[in-house]
């Protein structure tokens, strides 16, 4: 199929390559001209605007967004209503809120256009492992761009059926699945992230516990050196607390079991708030989710082991770097 890809940043130019990779047709636009050169060179089609991408498609277009929340997604939204024609398909694949998706649908329909929100997992990883995808948006047209969404999926590999899922969905063990109506797929990518603080928090808050144990608080009988990339490591192989996040802490500590490069002041994206807020709004108690947000604020003026631990996944898994100002 063909696509057009709006921002080539970490994970918008490995959503091109791994399309590319699948036989697929990429136009591309990117306001740094470098990251449209790299794609061209590699078989990618370039757009020097977002005027000449629509151009360069073929009716019915389909045009990914991957840019940040909130001015940069919602101005390249409105730009694209100017060159679409009706049946033409806008795709929101970044972390936008589930309610502008909403706003956003209704105001493309009036234009005869069609709208997808993907809320897409995977991180710097994605042209490797695949992305795993939460989908909303018109139906229809998710149908009609399931060969995209099929190549950028990571597909079954050897993850075993879950039993009992007879009859349902096959799409979802291919690592990808439509949500429901227009803001579906960003709400519950929205929790995903929420729930990622979580299960972050838990980790870094248990290393720093098993790294506090050679603290100078203790008396000397008390103290014991634990060696923490092979606790990491042990308990990825068979543990009831593996997963991805500890595989990534595995590669953190092994790296650097001090993590002397961070200074433990992390970030927080808007899709922790959300959560909390959409948590808010339906009374519904997320005691954890919350608590793990707030500690993202309060590491930016006190530091801690667990701090650069958070700090250190989320570079592993996304690429992010700590505020300069941080360091």
């Amino acid at each position: 199929m063909q696509l057009g890809v709006i921002g080539l940043g970490r994970m918008g130019s490995n959503i091109v390559r791994r399309l590319m990779k699948a036989g697929h047709d990429c136009v591309v636009f990117d306001r740094a001209p470098g990251a449209i050169n790299a794609l061209v060179a590699e078989g990618a089609v370039a757009g020097s605007s977002l005027e000449l991408v629509v151009r360069a498609l073929t009716p019915p277009r389909a045009v990914w967004i991957m840019l940040p929340a909130g001015s940069p997604t919602e101005e390249t939204v409105v730009e694209l209503t100017n060159y679409l024609s009706p049946g033409d398909i806008v795709i929101d694949g970044g972390n936008s809120f589930y309610k502008d998706d909403i706003r956003r649908s209704s105001m493309l329909l009036e234009k005869g256009l069609r709208y997808i929100d993907v809320g897409t997992s995977g991180g710097v990883w994605g042209l490797e492992r695949g992305y795993c995808m939460m989908i909303g948006g018109d139906k229809r047209a998710v149908d009609l761009l399931d060969p995209i969404f099929a190549s950028l999926a990571p597909g079954r590999g050897s993850i075993e059926a879950t039993p009992g899922r007879d009859g349902r969905d096959p799409r979802v063990e291919q690592g990808y699945l439509y949500c429901g109506q227009s803001g579906a797929g960003h709400f519950v990518k929205m929790v995903h992230n929420g729930i990622e603080y979580g299960l972050m928090q838990a980790y870094a808050e248990g290393f720093d516990i098993l790294k506090g144990k050679d603290s100078p608080v203790l008396s000397a009988d008390e103290r014991i050196g634990l060696p923490l990339a092979d606790i990491a490591e042990v308990w990825r192989r068979g543990s009831v607390i593996s997963s991805w996040l500890l595989d990534l802490t595995a590669i953190a500590l092994a790296r650097d079991e001090h993590l002397s490069e961070f200074a433990g002041s992390v970030a927080d994206s808007g899709e922790g708030r959300w959560t909390i807020e959409a948590a808010i709004e339906e009374a519904v108690p997320a005691t954890a989710l919350a608590a793990a947000l707030f500690e993202r604020f309060r590491s930016r003026e006190t530091h801690s082991f667990s701090n650069k631990l958070l700090s250190a996944m989320r570079r592993e898994f996304g690429g992010h770097a700590e505020a300069p100002e941080s360091r």
